[in-house]
């Protein structure tokens, strides 16, 4: 919550940042022809998906004069995105300075919104950002860019009709229809498929013996019981430290690695080229830049590994992957790894996430129409990579493509603006670095169909335009006299 001795300095802000929209709002005619179904105006485009991502798209298509646009989140106002629901670092894990979903407008950006509250000292002695507090910063912009959300809300269904699609949504006062033109899914980790959860786990285990780190879990209901993490990423380690916190007696963490990786290759693509034009590239190029990425697993940071070991009563154990799970008489897990048999009250998997269209119950309808990287390449002997091969293949704009021309045009007015970007867009679809490179191709695609749709019609308009200037008459300039200083 932001604190109310901070709110007028944060409505000056905001003031400010309206303003500086203002400067650089030219051309400001508002551009795109209406369309209309049954005698209502269809909205051009609806970000499903309340977060960074989605905010950021919403700014920019506010800038572009895009302004007929609805956002949809299924979490209550507050809590859209992970920040405070299974996000379980202390900080963010990116750099305090990252530009975000400013967009350029200096009074939009973090710092501004930090220092407006605490001050420039206050910045330069910050190290990361809270998670909480980006939470916060979020929720002031979407206040502040007045995007209209729609909270509570629930996509259930995408279908086309006829040249538009037909949105079916669940909210608490049950089951509605919205027609738009385009939809951004702003939807995270989890847009292409969910979380990657092996089906032992599932088959086995009772489901309250278990969580995925992306899920809410109780961990005040830990504090005393032994609890197994599996998974070696960021994730696992936050949510180790979460239970040691909470008064886990011992978390035990298990990985397949023999020992922890030291270099994190997703550094070399964090570059102003690659961010700009990575989606450009040969689908070979990609596919190789992919390939390396799924293999290179990244080590923890530094401040939530050190978080983690601080703990005498947490262990780690290399070449430990769960071959098999089960309960034994006394109601306790046992979990069978290739170094033995071990025990724990609890388990959670930091097993990440998987692409696979089929476990989006939104995309049913569209699924048989849509182009996956396997439709569309096929990798050199040796260079194969099932898991990439289940991502979709996008267009320039993060559309989705068709598998077969012509059968469904309606699929490209669906853009992912989320994790399944990655193979075809490089890393701009998800998280902070690339935000503000993936929202300008975003939009750049949003308009860019727009634009083409009704090009005819703007030609036309063009040649029967016939609004004269205002008469000119000369009259004496008079130069302003300098403001005193």
């Amino acid at each position: 919550m932001i604190p109310d001795t901070h709110t007028t300095a944060l409505d000056r802000l905001a003031q400010q940042a309206h303003h500086e929209r203002t400067l650089f709002d030219y051309p400001p005619r508002e551009w795109v022809p209406p369309r209309l179904r049954d005698g209502e105006r269809v909205l051009d485009v609806v970000i499903v998906g309340g977060g960074q991502n989605g905010i950021a798209a919403a700014s920019g298509l506010q800038q572009a004069r895009v302004p007929n646009l609805l956002m949809l989140d299924e979490n209550p106002e507050g809590r859209e995105g992970p920040w405070v629901t299974y996000a379980r670092m202390i900080t963010l894990r990116t750099i305090k300075t990252l530009p975000g979903p400013a967009l350029k407008v200096p009074a939009l950006s973090f710092q501004s919104w930090y220092e407006a509250q605490y001050g420039a000292d206050a910045w330069e002695a910050l190290v990361r950002i809270p998670r909480e507090m980006w939470m916060a910063y979020l929720g002031w912009i979407r206040q502040t860019l007045a995007i209209p959300t729609m909270h509570g809300t629930r996509l259930e269904l995408i279908e086309p009709d006829d040249g538009l699609l037909r949105l079916t949504v669940r909210t608490s006062a049950g089951t509605q229809h919205i027609l738009t033109r385009k939809v951004v899914l702003a939807t995270g980790s989890t847009g292409a498929g969910g979380r990657n959860i092996p089906a032992f786990v599932e088959q086995k285990l009772p489901r309250d013996r278990w969580a995925h780190s992306a899920q809410s879990i109780d961990f005040a209901a830990l504090q005393g019981k032994d609890v197994a993490v599996l998974g070696a990423g960021a994730s696992a380690f936050d949510n180790a430290a979460t239970a040691l916190e909470a008064g886990a007696a011992r978390v035990d963490l298990y990985m397949r690695r023999a020992t922890l990786p030291e270099m994190n290759s997703a550094r070399f693509m964090e570059f102003e080229g690659l961010y700009r034009h990575f989606a450009e590239m040969d689908s070979l190029v990609r596919w190789r830049f992919m390939r390396k990425i799924f293999a290179s697993p990244m080590p923890p940071p530094p401040d939530t590994f050190l978080r983690t070991t601080a703990f005498p009563n947490f262990h780690m154990h290399f070449e430990s992957a769960w071959e098999d799970v089960g309960l034994r008489d006394d109601g306790t897990i046992e979990l069978v790894t290739p170094t033995g048999t071990h025990t724990a009250d609890f388990a959670i998997l930091g097993t990440g996430f998987a692409a696979n269209l089929a476990r989006r119950p939104e995309l049913a309808a569209v699924l048989p129409h849509v182009a996956l990287w396997g439709d569309r390449f096929v990798p050199p002997a040796g260079e194969e990579s099932p898991a990439i091969a289940r991502f979709p293949f996008l267009g320039a704009g993060f559309e989705l493509t068709e598998r077969t021309p012509g059968e469904c045009p309606e699929v490209a007015d669906i853009h992912m603006f989320n994790g399944g970007a990655l193979p075809s867009m490089g890393p701009i679809g998800l998280g902070i670095n690339g935000m503000a490179h993936g929202t300008e191709r975003l939009v750049r695609g949003i308009t860019r169909d727009f634009y083409l749709r009704d090009a005819e019609r703007f030609c036309a308009e063009f040649l029967a335009y016939d609004v004269p200037e205002a008469k000119l008459v000369p009259a004496p300039v008079a130069m302003p006299s300098p403001s005193p200083t």
